[in-house]
């Protein structure tokens, strides 16, 4: 009986011998290519994380429209010519400096059409001084709308509107107190030195008087052009 169920024993521990075999075989397979497919992945992490991301204020190229979250800080500085015209009694003269603080309002629109741009809020604050006809001082605060044309090169053409409150020395004929509203109107345009550095040349129309609070309120008229220089980020 022994010698018969020997053979059967030594079957029994190849067959399992055997089993063991394919089984580690099999498992180191999976542990391999499991370990291949974690070391792929994190290559691939890796690459992504070291390649250079889409960044800066554009869209895609220069001038083809701003990121939404592109923000700005300006410095302009220029003169008005005043006229007597539209009321005034005097032509105002005067010399200022402005900074500028600016936001995209959202993506560009308009796309595949002539007007395809961006929004953008800013908010000015202007100082200088009135040179002719007489020596007085002024301070204000400007809101302003501006529509940036994106044109897919580094000129970028715009339009901007705003109105706000002043305070000037400024005295009658044309003016009747210390607080006056501004209203402003014109446009110009930016040259890009850099993707993210501008310089822009622009003209306004001006208006300053009080709305009919104090008399007298004639007010003051004038063209006013500004050179500045605008950082983007």
């Amino acid at each position: 009986m022994s010698t018969r169920k020997e053979p059967s024993s030594r079957r029994a521990a190849l067959k399992c011998a055997f089993a063991v075999v394919i089984l580690t075989a099999i498992c180191s397979g999976t542990i391999k290519a499991q370990q291949e497919r974690d070391l792929s992945h994190l290559s691939a992490s890796i690459e992504t994380n070291l390649a250079p991301r889409a960044a800066g204020i554009w869209e895609s190229q220069v001038g083809e429209g701003f990121r939404r979250t592109t923000e700005s800080f300006g410095l302009s500085a220029g003169a008005n010519y005043g006229f007597a015209r539209f009321g005034s009694h005097e032509a105002h003269d005067l010399a200022l400096v402005s900074l500028s603080y600016g936001h995209m309002l959202g993506h560009a629109v308009g796309k595949d059409h002539w007007y395809h741009g961006n929004w953008e809020f800013r908010l000015e604050l202007f100082t200088g001084s009135q040179f002719s006809p007489s020596s007085e001082w002024f301070v204000g605060l400007t809101p302003h709308l501006r529509y940036d044309f994106a044109t897919g090169t580094r000129w970028v053409p715009f339009v901007d509107g705003g109105a706000g409150v002043t305070a000037t020395s400024i005295g009658p004929p044309d003016m009747s107190g210390t607080f006056e509203f501004n209203l402003q109107g014109g446009g110009g345009v930016q040259w890009f030195l850099k993707d993210n550095l501008s310089i822009s040349v622009e003209a306004r129309y001006v208006h300053w008087s009080c709305a009919g609070i104090h008399q007298p309120n004639s007010g003051l008229n004038g063209l006013t052009g500004l050179l500045g220089i605008t950082y983007f980020f």
